[in-house]
């Protein structure tokens, strides 16, 4: 479940304003590699909408089906506001919908398993047998 936990308005090429709406996965628990300790975490991400500001404002607590996962992209140039560090990101965190989340699960379960003919069917390696 993610839940909408704000929103931001943007404009588009044209001049015209839209919205986003800020998403939070669940709190999850992170070790440190500097320290060793846990830390506290949520995965955000933003999803453009259609909605206008009273809308938006009504939708903050809502909680949605799905997960924020992490998508490989064209690399991109980020800066970190408080250090001012330019850093290049290849990745980003992006809205999955749980439909579509079951069903990558699904595809990659089908990817796995179509090709059984690679797997020894009585537990012994024909190559091991050819050999003896």
């Amino acid at each position: 479940m993610v839940r909408i936990i704000g929103y931001k308005q943007r404009e588009k090429e044209d001049g015209n304003p839209f919205f986003i709406l800020e998403l939070q996965g669940g709190v999850e628990m992170l070790m440190s590699k500097e320290t060793g300790q846990f830390y506290a975490t949520a995965k955000k991400a933003y999803v453009t909408s259609t909605f206008d500001e009273p809308t938006c404002k009504a939708l903050i607590g809502t909680e949605m089906p799905g997960a924020i996962v992490k998508k490989e992209v064209e690399p991109y140039a980020y800066v970190v506001k408080e250090t001012g560090e330019e850093l290049v990101l290849t990745h980003r965190w992006v809205f999955v919908p749980e439909h579509e989340e079951t069903t990558k699960h699904e595809e990659a379960v089908d990817q796995l398993m179509a090709d059984t003919s690679v797997f020894s069917q009585n537990g012994v390696s024909d190559l091991a047998e050819q050999a003896i």
